[in-house]
């Protein structure tokens, strides 16, 4: 019998979506409620006639769009397929066996998935009322430690910490571990964040920044992920990465949004209204909902039953939230804001559980 090595055979699949039936509208996936910019769509359109080619393994013009927009060095951003990708990899060229990966309570859940893969603990630091606390990743820091990724903001609270409250965690930690700050939702919070506060930790060596067009840019079907490294970090990161990762297709889409800043600004101003909306009437009907910094919001019910009868009532009407359960928030389900008569219908759905 063929057997897998035993640390892979021990571990579980990665936690997938379910996406219903073909009728189903999904508000589980964190997808854009809206389509992404039509120079971007066009862009990879053209791109197509390119597909007999390898894609370039440098990605020249969405190195540039990017250094363009955020004031960094091309030299120092990496691009993966998604940022999962990139994820996979830094853990894989930063921790092994024996080696503590920190994150938080409602972290990226796919850090724990990476940390597996190579044999290395993850542990998850408290997070206070859904949020990171700098305190309590401080208290669980052990010898072991290697890495502490910080998702801001967070998912699937929505929450948010100042960038004050990240540079002072940076400033705290020992300069022999990593700091990795996730900021695939960024978009939506930084109007309150200023991101060059937090790309600038990169220069010191020892902080890794990164983002994804998946959200706010609504290419999650391109898979294009960033970051932003120190080069001694980018030059260990990038031997572990597939060097055709990203499709020519993609890169061209990617380059045109991150160009169309218009867009997206206008994309992320819209969501907000809705998600904001809704979260109002969620709270007038008696759910707990975090302030959302995001493209989603967390709802907490009154039990675990609760949730559960709201998510069949919703499935019942072909509507689709996202179970929490994985994260130990049995209690919740996480909305994804779509467009908003489908918050409506949500709403209205909700509405017939609750009262």
């Amino acid at each position: 019998m063929i057997k897998p090595v035993p640390h892979v055979a021990a571990m579980g699949a990665y936690a997938l979506a379910d996406l219903g039936g073909a009728e189903t509208i999904s508000l589980a996936q964190n997808e854009s409620a809206f389509p992404a910019s039509p120079a971007a769509i066009s862009a990879g359109q053209a791109a197509m006639a390119e597909l007999p080619l390898y894609p370039d393994p440098e990605w020249p013009d969405l190195r540039a769009a990017i250094s363009k927009i955020y004031q960094l060095e091309p030299d120092l951003i990496l691009c993966g397929a998604g940022s999962m990708e990139l994820i996979g990899c830094l853990i894989r060229a930063y921790a092994g066996v024996g080696d503590r990966v920190l994150g938080t309570d409602y972290g990226y859940a796919f850090v724990s998935s990476a940390a597996a893969q190579v044999q290395a603990d993850y542990v998850k630091a408290r997070e206070v009322d859904l949020t990171v606390s700098v305190g309590d990743i401080l208290a669980a820091l052990t010898p072991e430690t290697r890495i502490v990724f910080v998702c801001n903001p967070g998912n699937p609270t929505g929450t948010l910490i100042s960038n004050a409250e990240i540079i002072s965690l940076r400033e705290a930690l020992p300069a022999h571990i990593m700091l990795v700050v996730d900021q695939a939702y960024a978009e939506f919070s930084d109007a309150a964040n200023d991101p060059a506060q937090i790309f600038a930790l990169v220069d010191r060596g020892d902080t890794v920044v990164m983002r994804t067009l998946s959200k706010a840019y609504g290419l999650a079907g391109a898979r294009v992920g960033w970051g932003y490294f120190p080069p001694a970090i980018a030059n260990e990161v990038r031997k572990l990465l597939n060097p055709n990762n990203i499709s020519i297709a993609s890169q061209a889409a990617a380059a045109a949004a991150i160009r169309d800043q218009d867009h997206m600004r206008d994309v992320v101003a819209k969501t907000a209204v809705i998600r904001d909306r809704f979260a109002s009437d969620c709270r007038a009907m008696g759910l707990h909902v975090p302030h959302s910094h995001t493209n989603f919001v967390l709802l907490r019910f009154a039990s675990t039953e609760q949730a559960q009868a709201a998510d069949q009532a919703l499935r019942d009407q072909n509507l689709l939230m996202r179970g929490m359960g994985g994260y130990g928030l049995s209690d919740c389900l996480r909305a994804t804001i779509c467009e908003a008569q489908v918050m409506d219908r949500a709403r209205e759905v909700l509405k017939g559980v609750l009262t």
